[in-house]
């Protein structure tokens, strides 16, 4: 299959007829890859069944992880859903378009093979305009997972997902980088209670805020078990991940003040994690290995061995979700062996951060203590 590359220079507004032929490849069943606000999507026909299909196919993905159905408008939520509950369009007031998918009770509409043989689907409205005019302009609701290979980081620009799907789909959007960087946040509410299954921008209190007090799913600190089946993207599979092993070194600070410090202006823990990450760097290259370290501004000047890359701000989580990703693809590109990577506080979008990385790692953490002892743990 030869793929047609469109790139989208400009997006205010879009030029619709650079969409129209994507658009039609779509009603017809084809594959279209294109942006969002949050990466970049696989698109096909949520409608049809061999549309979704393909979509395993070309992402190598298993076929009981359920897609999330994207619409442009809040009139083509109705025909998918049994109902629209209160907390729904509550939500959909307050986050959409933006990056927040819902989990509902589905219509017979959605077929099994695009809601992974589940009796619920999950919706979301995005707001990249590339995104809205294309399914705008489909005039069908758009299942879309992330337009990479399957367990690979999600992709984050054009280039990105031509490296994997290049000759398997049918077309690519090229909108530019993505503004957010991790997928979008779900939130169930197919029950009693709403039920947060994938944390993101949307943040915990951004959903309280709307919705009162929202449960945290287990799934979102240890892996789902092999028998469970995945409620939403990104629960029960390898996901995100780089090609290398990667461990995440975090320090524990349990009853540690700054008075323990070296001095008042060393942050322990963060010197501790350095430290640690210097020395299993150096020992890889001892051992033959090409170590890459995922640090932060802060941090990054303080390494000296292996291959360093920042993500961002320490202090700005939105920088750091918005280059982890891409960090983690250039990690691929370049072909270290094994990845050493700091840690961040699980709060607000820190929760997204880490479930990512948890993800990407495998839950493999190295714990350092105040006695510059380290303890291992692996699988959550």
């Amino acid at each position: 299959m030869q793929t047609k590359i469109v790139r989208i220079e400009d997006k205010t507004p879009v030029r619709e007829e650079l969409l129209a032929d994507a658009a039609r490849i779509l009603r017809e069943g084809g594959l279209v890859a294109f942006p969002t606000e949050t990466v970049y999507g696989l698109g096909g026909n949520a409608l049809d069944a061999d549309a979704s299909r393909k979509i395993y196919a070309a992402k190598g993905r298993p076929s009981d992880n359920p897609l999330i159905v994207h619409i442009a408008r809040m009139e083509e939520l109705e025909p998918l859903v049994t109902e629209i509950p209160e907390s729904a369009k509550r939500l959909a007031e307050a986050y959409w378009p933006g990056p927040l998918t819902m989990i509902l009770k589905k219509s017979g509409r959605i077929p099994a093979e695009t809601s992974g043989g589940l009796d619920t689907v999950a919706v979301r409205m995005p707001a990249d305009p590339v995104a809205n005019a294309l399914i705008r302009l489909a005039g069908v609701p758009v299942a879309a997972p992330s337009a990479n290979t399957s367990g690979k980081p999600s992709p984050t620009t054009a280039e990105h997902v031509i490296e994997d799907m290049n000759g398997r789909i049918d077309v690519i959007l090229d909108g530019g980088a993505v503004q957010v960087g991790v997928e979008s946040t779900i939130v169930d509410l197919s029950g009693d209670h709403p039920v947060l299954l994938r944390p993101g921008a949307v943040t915990v209190p951004m959903l309280e805020k709307i919705l009162g007090p929202v449960e945290l799913d287990p799934v979102l600190t240890k892996p789902l078990g092999p028998d469970v089946h995945p409620k939403a993207p990104g629960m029960k599979y390898r996901h995100y991940a780089p090609k290398a092993e990667m461990i995440l070194v975090e320090a524990g600070d349990e009853g540690e003040t700054e008075t323990d410090c070296n001095g008042p202006e060393e942050n322990c823990g963060s010197m501790r994690v350095v430290k640690e990450i210097s020395r299993l760097a150096e020992e890889a290259v001892r051992a033959g290995k090409r170590p890459g370290i995922l640090a932060t501004d802060e941090t990054a000047p303080l390494y000296r061995t292996g291959e360093v890359r920042s993500i961002g701000r320490r202090s700005d989580e939105a920088s750091v979700a918005h280059n982890l990703f891409a960090v983690l693809r250039e990690f691929d590109s370049i072909g270290v062996d094994i990845i050493y990577s700091e840690v961040f506080p699980e709060d607000d979008l820190g929760l997204a951060i880490m479930n990512r990385m948890n993800k990407a790692a495998g839950h493999h953490h190295i714990v350092v203590g105040k006695d510059g002892s380290a303890s291992e743990t692996l699988g959550g």
